[in-house]
């Protein structure tokens, strides 16, 4: 378990999770990446891709 950096919410990790996986807020909808930290996985902010329609 691991803490939302915008609403201070509990975010379940799963226990297989990989270091990349994306997780989400359950409480205010965030999107983070996990990290691989010396006491488990942080999170870093998820990069948003859009969609270029084939530009």
């Amino acid at each position: 378990m691991t803490k939302c950096t915008e609403c201070d919410a509990n975010i379940p990790v799963p226990k297989d999770a990989l270091e990349g996986e994306l997780v989400t807020c359950p409480d205010c909808g965030a999107s983070y990446e996990l990290v691989k930290g010396t006491d488990g996985f942080g999170l870093k902010p998820a990069q948003a891709v859009g969609e270029d329609w084939g530009q």
